[in-house]
Order: structure tokens, then C-alpha cells, then sequence
């Protein structure tokens, strides 16, 4: 496909489009912005399903962004009958479900199927908004490689810039768990992430880490990298005391107690905590539990979830381990801040949303030396970075916080003083200047 604005045969919307000479129409202030999140919504609650990080940066960035002034109508799947077509979150921020394929919850790895409906109820909408005398959408962002698809056809038929964000990449999941790997046509998804990459206006990463794995395994240009880190609300995730998040969520005071949060699947690695919490007792560090905050997740979820119940019974660990359904996002502050210590053993990580919120709270983390990871957990100072499926290195990096109360102190004031540097309005700015500059310039061409 090439680039509209090159070629002058796909019809703008009105209100829409550049001249062919590359100038822009409208001065570069971007006063609208389309965001699509087709296979999860920004309503939905994190650490279930499909529900992640991803969640929480859709919903955070977008309303960022209109506390700054651009609207934002952000995009998402109609996975159930019933929902209203539009939910105003906030002013400037419109949630709109979109009908495409059956209203019930599909299996991920049907959603591609779905893409183009996505696309085209996308466009009606807009289509809509136009007739109806709004300001037009300036740009596309998309989120995961579903709506990266969705994104790339939507530039084209309306002449728009396009940003890209993929919270995973598909050659990198593959690496760390390749039994993700959709069996039916293994390579599909990298194939439609490089060609969306090869035609995004830019393309977001959330650390320096992901926007090398861009360039090297993708052939991104640099140019069109952009390195825009995610936030965290410190009006919720700050340092609070122990004690008095233990006795809201009754939890025993003196006992040692290490948190996991997140969704229950293989690439989380929660049968590594499992194990490092029992080769904790085996070195003599009796009583620590783990709290697993989360759900079960993806087409292997309630396979995993039964798999680390066994491991568990297995490993002697009983009322050792405690499972806890997801709680609503601002909650979560409670948990860390109740614990001794978060682990997060993902065998992959684009970033880490939930090693920022603990840091947040004055949490020392205990991570996996993957991604993201490496760019927010300070090894030593804020926590301890270990290979990643090293159960003696986590067990080891646990001991050191659980058993030296002194350092642990030190490195949760110091997790929250770095923490302070990553928030949801600097991450819309910084995104801001980057839809500008794209409204200023003519479209990228596919290659």
C-alpha cells in the first residue's frame, strides 16, 4: 500500500488530508486524537483476560492527554452485548465500543479475523463525527499489533499520521516463550507488526531496550523511534505505612510477605516465584508467604492457573501462598504497599507497570534482567535484577531485602525517589510534541 498523500487516489474525509506538496492544511496544534485499543478496553479491569498494562497505559496516557487540552475518543471491541456505544470517562475522553464480528469475548487468536470490521466501524464513526460538525481527528495512535493493523488501513483511507505502540513484540515473545507461538501460521503477527512499523509515522517505545529490539529485529528507522515511558498516578502508588495496609486488607503483621501482581500465564513466570519462595524455606527463612494478585490470562490461563496450584501443593508451600482476585487498579497501592518486597519474574517485559507502582510505594523489587525491567529496577539500590528463570537468584535477591530490614528500607526510599521522574502528564507531553511534529510533515510511505 503507499502512502495516500503520495499517490492522491484514497478520498480524505473532509476536514482531513494534506496537500499533495506535503504542506500541512491546519496549523500543527493537535486538538483531537483517535486511539485504538481493538482486542482490550481501557474499562476493563487489569490482570484478568486480556486486561494488563496495556489497560492502565491506554487509559492514563489518553487522559493525560485531554487534561491537556486534545480530545481523545479512544477505540475499542464491543465484546459483549449490552454495552452503551460510547462511555465519557472524563472531559475530553469518550471510550466508543465498536461492533466487529460476534458481541462475546473471542480467543486472541481469532481477533485478526475481525481486524477490517474494526477498521470500518472506526471509520463510520468518524465518518459520523465529521457530519455532525466536530473537529476532525489529527492522528492515529494504535495499540498491540491488532489495532496496529486496524491503524495502517485507517492512514491510508483517511490520509492521517499513524503511532504505533506495541506494549509486546511478537520476534521477542517468540524468544522468551515460544510456545505462544500461534501454531497455525507462526510468523503472522511479526510479519503484520514489520509492516506496520514500516509504515508508522513513528512508533513508540517505552525504554531505550524496546527501541533497540525495534531497529534490530523489526529494521525500524531510528529516526521514527521514539522512546516515551509510561507514568505512574502518585496520587495513588506513594510510600504509606505498613502496618496499616496490613490491617486493611488482614493481613498478618510480622509475617514476611512478597507480592506478585499480575495476569496468570506463562510469561509471567509465577512458577518461579513458587519456587523461590520454597527454596527460601530450605535456606531457613521460614514463614514467608506470597501473595499473587492476578487472574488467569491468554489461551494457556486456566491451564496455568491449575498448574501453579499443583506446584504449589507440590512444593510443600500451603497456606504459604495466597490467591487474590484482581483488584480495581487504585487499590493496588494497599497490596504494595502492605508488602516486604514485589517479584516480578516475567520471562519477557516491554516495560513493567508493576515494578513502577511498587518502586512507587517505596517497594523494593526483586525482577527478572529482561526489558523494560532493566531500565527501572537500580540493581542493588532499588532492588535486585536476575537472570531470568534463576530460581536461586530470585531466592537470593528475596533473602537480602526480607532478612535486612535496614536495606530495605533504604532501597524502597530509594525506589520512590526514582519513581517520581515517571508520570502520566511528562509522558502526554512528550507524546504531544511527537503528534505535532507528525501534523507538520508529509506521511511516511509503506516500504
Amino acid at each position: 500500500m503507499s502512502g495516500a498523500a503520495e499517490q492522491g487516489a484514497i478520498p480524505s474525509l473532509s476536514g482531513r488530508g494534506r496537500r499533495v506538496d506535503g504542506a500541512p492544511l491546519r496549523s500543527p496544534t493537535v486538538r483531537r486524537l483517535a486511539v485504538l485499543s481493538l482486542h482490550t478496553s481501557p474499562l476493563a479491569q487489569p490482570g484478568t483476560g486480556d486486561g494488563g498494562g496495556m489497560n492502565v497505559y491506554v487509559r492514563e496516557l489518553s487522559a493525560a492527554l485531554a487534561r491537556s487540552g486534545v480530545r481523545c475518543d479512544v477505540y475499542t471491541r464491543a465484546s459483549e452485548p449490552g454495552l452503551p456505544r460510547s462511555v465519557r470517562v472524563e472531559p475530553g475522553l469518550v471510550v466508543h465500543h465498536i461492533t466487529a464480528g460476534p458481541t462475546r469475548p473471542l480467543p486472541k487468536g481469532q481477533l485478526h479475523e475481525i481486524v477490517e470490521a474494526f477498521a470500518d466501524g472506526v471509520a463510520a464513526h468518524l465518518s459520523e463525527s465529521d457530519a455532525a460538525g466536530e473537529p476532525p481527528v489529527e492522528a492515529i495512535h494504535a495499540n498491540y499489533w491488532l489495532s496496529g493493523v486496524a491503524g495502517h488501513t485507517l492512514k491510508h483511507r483517511l490520509d492521517l499520521p499513524l503511532v504505533s505502540t506495541f506494549h509486546t513484540l511478537d520476534r521477542v515473545k517468540a524468544q522468551a516463550s515460544p510456545e505462544d507461538v500461534d501454531p497455525v501460521d507462526p510468523g503472522r503477527r511479526a510479519r503484520a507488526e514489520a509492516e506496520v512499523i514500516g509504515c508508522s509515522d513513528a512508533v513508540l517505545a517505552s525504554c531505550s531496550v524496546e527501541a533497540e529490539e525495534l531497529v534490530a529485529l523489526y529494521g525500524a528507522s531510528p529516526e521514527r523511534v521514539a522512546v516515551v515511558p509510561p507514568g505512574v498516578d502518585h496520587a495513588f502508588f506513594s510510600p504509606g505505612d505498613q502496618r496499616q495496609a496490613r490491617r486493611a486488607l488482614r493481613l498478618q503483621q510480622d509475617r514476611p510477605l512478597v507480592l506478585f501482581v499480575g495476569r496468570i500465564q506463562p510469561l509471567k513466570g509465577l512458577d518461579v516465584a513458587l519456587r523461590a519462595l520454597a527454596e527460601l524455606a530450605r535456606r531457613g527463612l521460614q514463614g514467608a508467604q506470597l501473595v499473587v494478585v492476578g487472574g488467569p490470562s491468554g489461551p494457556r490461563g486456566e491451564d496455568e492457573l491449575a498448574t501453579v496450584v499443583r506446584l504449589a501443593a507440590d512444593l510443600g508451600l500451603g497456606e504459604a501462598v495466597r490467591f487474590v482476585p484482581p483488584q480495581p487498579h487504585e487499590l493496588l497501592a494497599t497490596w504494595y504497599r502492605a508488602a516486604d518486597c514485589c517479584v516480578v519474574p516475567s520471562r519477557s517485559e516491554s516495560f513493567g507497570l508493576v515494578a513502577l507502582e511498587a518502586a512507587a510505594c517505596g517497594t523494593p523489587v526483586v525482577a527478572s534482567a529482561v526489558g523494560g525491567l532493566t531500565t527501572l529496577v537500580e540493581d542493588g539500590k532499588t532492588g535486585f535484577l536476575v537472570e531470568g528463570g534463576d530460581v536461586r537468584g530470585f531466592a537470593a535477591g528475596l533473602a537480602a531485602v526480607l532478612c535486612d530490614r535496614l536495606s530495605a528500607a533504604a532501597m524502597g526510599s530509594a525506589a520512590a525517589e526514582r519513581a517520581r521522574s515517571y508520570t502520566w502528564p511528562l509522558a502526554g507531553a512528550k507524546l504531544l510534541e511527537r503528534y505535532e511534529q507528525l501534523t507538520a510533515r508529509s506521511l511516511v510511505s509503506c516500504v
